[in-house]
């Protein structure tokens, strides 16, 4: 057989290669978010399991169930009772008609004589409510879809872990650069998940524990529950924690505490607003440095995608993507040099 030959039949079944590949990625798509869940999980909870298996010699399957376990105990629980708490607080709230309309009308006088919107308050509670509809799907519509999702997730976790090692080795062997190259991608992707999941975590925490504090001492009614919904919204540029002091504020203002009104305008947008940037400074250097455009641009993509969860998922898609682009110009330029080498030696 010629070499002609041979070329034809690596031409054939590279383009066959592709299109199954394409295939395969396409029938696969509905489980992507379980597939990079468990990318997340498997670089948060690396350094423990290498830890608990390696120098206390503990069983690697306890170990992978031990993770498992406290993931779900960390992140799943908390998304699903986020869910629950304000698919009830939109209930208690509908059945609750008559204090609506009492805070319509006041918050309603007070919009159109200050700003000339009479029909605030109407207007935002339309657009709150697509919103919420939105982020937090019904967990009773999407059940089986959830119950689904985690289940692959902590499947290939699982065995991420109990095969740890020739999982990484996979990893070096089929990645599509030089061995280097990829430790540096496995550096820098460990650094960015820790900034986006780790990082920005602490600071959620952080900020919607002060806005509940906030609220409890200026007697806004359940405080929790704010300082929880605080907390997720830390994760979305320019919005965060610190504008949901302006709404109770508004409230405040309507029931005639004026003072109290304006200190809580201040300890939200001066106080909490400000030590989101001390927090994210301290973090960005002691973790990795995620500049902010990239979490914006990273939330906008996320959320069609993967509902709240895109809040953490877009971001790290964004820069898993960054890196990809930065190692492939890295390559270039080595192979631009080497063929300079060559070329010179020749």
């Amino acid at each position: 057989m010629s070499v002609f030959d041979y070329k034809q039949r690596n031409i054939i079944i590279l383009v066959s290669i592709i299109v199954l590949g394409c295939f395969l990625l396409y029938a696969l798509s509905g489980l992507f978010s379980s597939i990079l869940g468990a990318i997340v999980l498997f670089t948060l909870f690396r350094p423990l399991y290498i830890f608990l298996t390696e120098k206390k010699k503990i069983n690697k399957s306890i170990v992978a169930l031990l993770i498992i376990f406290i993931s779900i105990i960390v992140i799943i629980l908390p998304f699903l009772t986020l869910s629950f708490m304000v698919i009830g607080k939109i209930s208690e709230i509908g059945s609750n008609t008559l204090a609506i309309q009492q805070w319509q009308g006041k918050i309603d006088a007070i919009a159109g004589s200050t700003f000339s919107q009479p029909h605030f308050f109407e207007n935002t509670v339309q657009k709150l409510g697509v919103y919420a509809t939105d982020l937090f799907p019904s967990i009773l519509g999407s059940a089986v879809n959830i119950i689904l999702t985690l289940l692959v997730m902590y499947f290939l976790l699982f065995f991420m872990f109990v095969q740890i090692r020739e999982f990484e080795a996979g990893l070096l062997r089929y990645a599509p650069f030089r061995e280097q190259y990829a430790i540096k991608f496995a550096l820098a992707l460990r650094n960015c998940t820790y900034s986006n999941v780790l990082g920005q975590g602490i600071i959620a925490i952080i900020q919607g524990a002060l806005l509940a504090n906030g609220f409890w001492i200026f007697g806004i009614p359940d405080p929790v529950f704010w300082g929880i919904i605080g907390a997720f919204i830390s994760f979305l540029p320019v919005v965060g924690a610190p504008t949901l002091s302006i709404p109770a504020s508004v409230v405040l203002f309507a029931e005639g505490h004026t003072l109290k009104g304006v200190l809580l305008l201040a300890y939200g947008l001066l106080f909490i607003g400000n030590i989101d940037n001390v927090l994210r400074m301290i973090i960005n250097r002691r973790i990795a440095n995620t500049h902010p455009l990239i979490s914006v641009i990273g939330v906008f993509v996320g959320l069609p995608l993967f509902g709240i969860l895109g809040l953490v998922f877009g971001p790290l898609l964004l820069s898993y993507f960054l890196l990809l682009i930065e190692i492939y110009e890295t390559n270039r330029l080595a192979a631009d040099r080497l063929e300079r080498i060559r070329s010179n030696d020749q």
